[in-house]
């Protein structure tokens, strides 16, 4: 069935964007370094009922430049500013990142209105620790990873099956088999910027980026240079409106974005 004309975007419109009681960020009291703030939302998130907190989206592009994005886990982060995965050197992302290192992390908390997104360069972390990713894996995980031909055409759900069963056999055998080409990946920050979503929309977005051993943080505008009258428009609007302020009407009207993006905000 087909929607109605203009139901997908009433449909989209609608949605919810942020919840209520988001947490407050004050970058003024954010710390010399992403990855201490990166941990304590972490910390955060982890105690405040999101799921999978350490779930993340990698994109990368080819050498043609066409982009892919996927989801994946974060295997780690350390203190020089480093965010770890793993994958097939053979899979999709491992070809893109043998070809362009360049690539782009990015951390999702709808609860929390929380984003968080990581730039640099992706490079093989080293046999010895790509071993240890692996072997730390459930037996599941690695029967997956032996089979290895990620996103080749597979003919049917059964052909997948024997080869599943055959690879977690060769697991139970060897305990200390390793795939091949099993590589955990080092993403060196070059910049991470950490954004907070608020329900007027005055979102506060801090980047940092790396100079040399040491690090600089940046505020950035939430919004295009065209909506900022609107943003300030709407927060002295909703003071009036919870004041008792009888102009609700007149003040809306003076408040509404230009067209075509009304809907966006």
């Amino acid at each position: 069935m087909t929607a109605e004309p203009g139901s997908l975007r009433e449909l989209l419109g609608s949605q919810q964007v942020f919840p209520a009681g988001m947490p407050e960020f004050d970058p003024g009291a954010a710390p010399d370094d992403p990855v201490t703030l990166f941990l304590r939302w972490l910390e955060t998130a982890t105690g405040g009922a999101v799921p999978a907190p350490h779930v993340m989206t990698l994109a990368t592009a080819d050498d043609r430049g066409r982009p892919s994005s996927r989801v994946l886990i974060c295997r780690d982060v350390t203190d020089d500013g480093r965010w770890y995965f793993a994958s097939g050197a053979a899979s999709g992302k491992g070809r893109d990142l043998a070809v362009n290192p360049h690539a782009a992390l990015s951390f999702f908390w709808p609860q929390h209105g929380r984003q968080i997104r990581v730039r640099g360069t992706a490079v093989p972390a080293g046999g010895q620790a790509s071993a240890a990713d692996f072997l730390a894996r459930p037996p599941a995980s690695r029967a997956e990873a032996l089979i290895g031909r990620q996103s080749e055409p597979l003919g049917d759900l059964a052909e997948l099956d024997r080869a599943f069963l055959e690879a977690l056999d060769r697991v139970s055998a060897a305990p200390g088999l390793v795939a091949p080409d099993w590589t955990l990946y080092a993403l060196t920050a070059d910049e991470v910027e950490f954004w907070q979503g608020d329900l007027d929309r005055r979102h506060v977005r801090l980047r940092y980026r790396r100079a040399g051993s040491a690090w600089t943080t940046q505020l950035l505008w939430p919004l295009a240079r065209r909506f900022r009258r609107v943003l300030a428009c709407r927060i002295w609007m909703n003071s009036r409106i919870r004041a008792g302020w009888p102009g609700q009407a007149r003040a809306e009207a003076s408040c509404r974005p230009p067209r075509p993006f009304g809907q966006s905000l």
